[in-house]
């Protein structure tokens, strides 16, 4: 989490760097998905796909990533050139249900090895209200409600059960480099491990358990660690909040101690700005890590 220690302490910080973000070269920036390349090709739809592909296969993997950096993920749309390019790939490595262009483009694309990391964790239904039950406020249901809950990649220990699972997907398409798969996974699974204590540490004694977000990207999170997340938008984070939405956010920040609204850096502020302006709050960043920039 890119927090900035206002509601969600140290060990939230922290998460970028134990994630080992810094170390994913190849497929942070290389969007012209390339096969035929001597390694075994795998074709990762958003960040933390190809972050799991880049460390479970090390050096035996090509990743590519159908994301650009700095572009919100849930607006991919899959060009032409992109959709010819998978087909001659060896694998693909998405999340069902994020972005819907990939998922069409893997129903009928003819990869051999297709890893949906949807299938290889329990997703839930979440609203706008993600958690404990906070003081004062109802919880207003929309159509976001219809779908389930992505962002399976902000809960380390369903992180952990994913990667185990594209693992023992490597390992079947590409039998020969398995036992090197397995051990990188079972650094990887070591290292989100460490990163669950430290947020199950950290997150022990906060001043409040409500935090307020634009985008219900934090349910998984929240459910984890005991915390309840208030979202201004459901699950698309171009949505448009409702005026009695954003009514209850304002009463609800006051009777459960909530002081910022957190935006994230790939989608504009402008309606946390506002809610924050009008409820007498501070807005910082908490960013879902769904993509990264150029920086």
């Amino acid at each position: 989490m890119n927090v900035r220690r206002r509601l969600i302490p140290a060990a939230a910080v922290t998460a970028v760097t134990a994630l080992g973000i810094g170390t994913l070269s190849a497929c942070s920036g290389d969007t012209a998905v390339a096969a035929n390349t001597g390694k075994f090709d795998v074709v990762a739809s958003f960040y933390p796909m190809a972050f799991l592909a880049e460390r479970i296969g090390g050096d035996h993997v090509h990743v590519t990533t159908l994301t650009s950096p700095g572009q919100e993920p849930h607006d991919l749309e899959i060009s032409p050139k992109q959709i010819a390019s998978l087909e001659e790939s060896d694998a693909v490595l998405y999340l069902k249900g994020l972005q819907p262009s990939v998922d069409d483009a893997v129903a009928q694309s003819p990869v051999g090895t297709k890893i949906d990391a949807a299938s290889l964790t329990t997703l839930e239904h979440h609203g706008n209200e993600v958690g404990g039950h906070a003081a004062g406020h109802d919880t207003h249901e929309g159509d976001e409600d219809a779908g389930k809950d992505p962002h399976i990649w902000l809960d380390p220990v369903r992180y952990a059960q994913v990667a185990r699972g594209v693992a023992g997907a490597f390992e079947k398409a590409d039998p020969k480099h398995a036992a090197d798969y397995r051990k990188n996974t079972a650094k990887l699974v070591g290292e989100l491990d460490a990163l669950n204590a430290r947020f199950e540490r950290g997150l022990a004694h906060t001043g409040s358990r409500v935090f307020i977000t634009t985008h219900a990207a934090f349910g998984y999170l929240a459910e984890r660690y005991g915390l309840t997340e208030e979202a201004i938008n459901g699950l698309d984070p171009e949505s448009e909040p409702s005026a009695a939405r954003i009514r209850d956010l304002e009463g609800m920040a006051e009777a459960d101690g909530a002081t910022t609204v957190f935006y994230e850096t790939l989608v504009s502020d402008k309606t946390a700005r506002t809610v924050a302006d009008d409820a007498g709050l501070k807005t910082d960043v908490l960013d879902p890590i769904e993509g990264i920039t150029d920086k």
